[in-house]
C-alpha cells in the first residue's frame, strides 16, 4: 500500500478543529456566543443569515478583535464577480471563505489567483479558499430534481477533484464522503471542512448526510462546523468540552 504524502502543516489541535456556526439573528447574539466560546473553539462561521442582518461591519469588527472567521456565503456567479467578492472578503480579514464548485473551473481558478495576488500586493493574510460541493441537506433525489443524474458520492468526489485542480485549499463536504476524498485528492494539505456534525446525543435536524464527531474525524475531516448542538445548548461551554473529548478520544 502506498503511504500518503506527509503534510507540511501540523494537524490542528482538538479545539482548533471546531468551527461554531453563528446561525443567529443579530450581531448581539453572535457577540454573546463569541464571548462565551472564543477561548475554547478555533473559529466561528458567519453565514447568509447573520451576514444579511449585520453586514460586513460585523465581520471586520470580529477579525480586528482577533477572531477567526469562516465567511460562509458560497459565492456562485460569473468568474469576475466571484473573484472580486472573494477579494473583498480577504480585505475584511476573514480566515476562510467559500465558493460554489458548480460555478466551474474558470471561476475557481480566477478566484484563487485574484485572492492570492491581492493579498501579496496588499500584504494581507491570505484566507483559505474552499469549495462547496453538494450541500448536506441534499441527497440523490435532490440532485435528480435539478438534472444531475449521479450519486451524491460520485458528484462530491468529482467536484472536489476539480477544486483541487483549480488551486483551492479544500472543500466543504459531508463526512460520508471524506474518506473517499482523501483517496481521490492526493495533496495532504487539501482540507475537508464538514458541516452536518452532531455529538452523539444530538438530533439530525434538517441535515440528511450527518455523522458524529468521532466518525467525521476518523473519516478524514480536518474541521467540523457545528451549530445548533452548541449555540442552543443550555451550557455552551460544556457542550464544546464534550465535543473536544470526542475528538481527543479518536486519537487515543
Amino acid at each position: 500500500m502506498t503511504k500518503p504524502l506527509a503534510s507540511q502543516y501540523p494537524a490542528p489541535a482538538a479545539k482548533e478543529k471546531i468551527i461554531v456556526a453563528l446561525d443567529v439573528e443579530t450581531a448581539d447574539d453572535a457577540r454573546e456566543i463569541i464571548a462565551e466560546l472564543r477561548d475554547t473553539v478555533g473559529a466561528f462561521k458567519i453565514g447568509s443569515q447573520l451576514f444579511t442582518a449585520a453586514g460586513p461591519s460585523l465581520v471586520r469588527e470580529l477579525t480586528e478583535a482577533g477572531i477567526k472567521i469562516f465567511l460562509d456565503l458560497k459565492f456562485h456567479d460569473i468568474p469576475n464577480t466571484v473573484a472580486n467578492a472573494a477579494v473583498e472578503a480577504a480585505r475584511l480579514g476573514v480566515w476562510m471563505l467559500n465558493v460554489h464548485t458548480l460555478g466551474g473551473s474558470e471561476m475557481m481558478k480566477r478566484t484563487a489567483e485574484e485572492v492570492r495576488g491581492v493579498c501579496e500586493k496588499e500584504n494581507l493574510a491570505k484566507p483559505l479558499v474552499i469549495g462547496v460541493t453538494i450541500l448536506t441537506s441534499s441527497n440523490d433525489a435532490t440532485l435528480a430534481e435539478v438534472g444531475i443524474n449521479a450519486k451524491v458520492e460520485f458528484e462530491v468526489e468529482r467536484l472536489a477533484t476539480l477544486a483541487a485542480d483549480c488551486g483551492l485549499d479544500g472543500v466543504v463536504a459531508s463526512p460520508h464522503e471524506a474518506e473517499a476524498l482523501r483517496k481521490a485528492v492526493t495533496d495532504p494539505d487539501f482540507l475537508i471542512v464538514t458541516p452536518g456534525i452532531r455529538p452523539r446525543s444530538a438530533t439530525k435536524d434538517d441535515q440528511k448526510r450527518v455523522k458524529t464527531v468521532a466518525e467525521a474525524i476518523e473519516s478524514g475531516s480536518d474541521y467540523l462546523v457545528i451549530g445548533r448542538p452548541v449555540i442552543e445548548a443550555a451550557d455552551r461551554a460544556r457542550a464544546v468540552q464534550e465535543i473536544i473529548r470526542e475528538i481527543e478520544a479518536t486519537h487515543k
